[in-house]
């Protein structure tokens, strides 16, 4: 059955569970404020395989000039079939007119990223207060 992708920000707190500790993120140990937050993205697109939730991309953006990726994750028995980079361009598509489109990427996804058409800023470093431990 071949991946479908959505707009909708209505997603169950099972559903998001699953899909955060696929990949092993503390979030997904607190499904109900997911549940909340995907109510307050922007943007979420979401990748299907029937009824089953197998990735997600959630933006923040200012309505003009800069945009927020959030969340990216493609559950990893789905990886290597294209659903992470079309979901990125799915945004990139959206965002298009916009000034900044931006990401924070933890180390070991810089390629990823970078075959997406992101590039690391050399002057700037993420931060963060935070009681997650992913």
């Amino acid at each position: 059955m071949p991946i479908t992708y959505k707009d909708t920000r209505n997603f169950t707190a099972a559903e998001l569970e699953r899909l955060f500790l696929s990949v092993d993120w503390s979030s997904g140990h607190y499904p109900e404020k997911l549940v909340i937050a995907m109510q307050n993205f922007r943007t979420v697109y979401s990748a299907w395989d029937e009824d089953k939730l197998v990735g997600m991309i959630c933006v923040m953006d200012d309505g003009i000039m800069n945009a927020y990726v959030h969340y990216l994750l493609v559950d990893p028995a789905y990886h290597g079939q294209t659903i992470g980079r079309t979901l990125v361009d799915m945004v990139k598509q959206k965002y298009q007119d916009y000034l900044r489109l931006t990401l924070i990427a933890y180390n070991n996804e810089l390629h990823f990223y970078k075959h997406c058409g992101f590039s690391k800023n050399e002057d700037a470093s993420p931060m963060s207060i935070t009681s997650l431990w992913t």
